[in-house]
């Protein structure tokens, strides 16, 4: 084939596939009607990791890092043993909480359940699944091919990968709904709500949580305000605290499409290691791009075969030449 003839089948074959309207992003998913969440307000985390050991103990998973002189858990980060951990950020002499200079304040990760899934668009699989009813991310193993796509598509470094396992394995927060577990459909809570004594990780319908998590930011720093706790569709007794100087800023509302777990907090998110993301879901437009170029690999089909033509057609000129 002649090199000039490959770039021109090449070029309309591109030009077939980037014309307008042939390849174009979908719109960011829709919150799930009925979706379930948590709302961490690091303003109200004293760092008692009760709420990393309950996690522990519902999902049945070790204590990390133990020694002789450390008879606790002291798991650094998400893994394969821990599904929901508790940072610190600091500063300077970090002898104030809740402030940026010289102060210090607490983070919580686990999954944060996103209403538009990049771990979800990204598994061959459906190794993970989106439930349209309650918006819950989850994964099965059973259908898990380890491939760890999923990985790659969490922009919160959330699901990992046991390496230790010789048959692999992926491990994340299902929010305490996985086969064997079933608390939310069983009516409770998660685990690291109903463990938490101050109220900084709360649970709820997405929708009260989000009203819940505006209405602190309407209040003055100084009042002081009674804060749920547990379960917000029947809170246990509130816990009073004076009001923070919040950042006017809900996280997860509408980052990357919006999640169900949102976060508070006095200090900057990008401090406390949160990436930076715009509304736009990274699934809405890979999603939208791939799906219409591969749409029943009709158009990948069509350039070859006229690729093919042009190989066959030359191959004919030139043997009609030497004969």
């Amino acid at each position: 084939m002649k090199r000039r003839d490959f770039f021109k089948a090449a070029a309309g074959g591109a030009a077939v596939l980037c014309s307008p309207g042939v390849a174009e992003a979908r719109p960011n998913l829709e919150p799930a009607e009925n979706a379930v969440g948590m709302l961490y307000d690091s303003t109200l985390c004293v760092g008692c990791k009760a709420c990393v050991a309950k996690c522990k103990e519902v999902n049945g998973m070790p204590a990390e890092n133990v020694g002789a002189q450390r008879p606790w858990d002291e798991a650094r980060d998400l893994s394969p043993q821990t599904l929901n951990v508790i940072k610190v950020y600091k500063d300077g002499k970090a002898d104030v909480k809740d402030r940026v200079e010289d102060g210090y304040c607490f983070e919580k990760r686990s999954c944060m359940h996103c209403v538009d899934p990049g771990c979800v668009s990204v598994c061959p699989v459906t190794a993970m699944r989106r439930n349209p009813r309650t918006g819950i991310v989850t994964h099965h193993p059973d259908a898990c091919i380890g491939c760890r796509n999923c990985m790659v598509g969490c922009p919160y470094n959330v699901p990992q990968f046991d390496y230790d396992n010789p048959f692999g394995a992926i491990h994340k927060c299902q929010l305490c709904n996985q086969a064997g577990v079933e608390r939310i459909d069983k009516g409770m809570m998660t685990g690291c709500a109903e463990a938490c004594p101050t109220g900084a990780t709360l649970f709820g319908p997405r929708k009260l949580l989000l009203e819940e998590a505006r209405r602190r930011l309407a209040l003055k720093p100084g009042e002081v305000y009674s804060y749920p706790r547990g379960d917000l569709s029947h809170p246990s007794q509130p816990h009073e605290k004076a009001v923070p100087d919040y950042q006017q800023h809900i996280w997860g509302e509408k980052e990357a499409g919006g999640t169900n777990v949102m976060h508070l907090s006095a200090v900057p998110f990008d401090k406390l290691g949160m990436p930076p993301l715009g509304e736009r879901s990274a699934p809405s437009v890979a999603e939208g791009v791939q799906h219409t170029l591969y749409n029943y690999m009709a158009l990948p089909a069509v350039v070859l075969a006229g690729l093919t033509y042009v190989v066959r057609r030359n191959s004919g000129d030139d043997e009609g030449g030497e004969s």
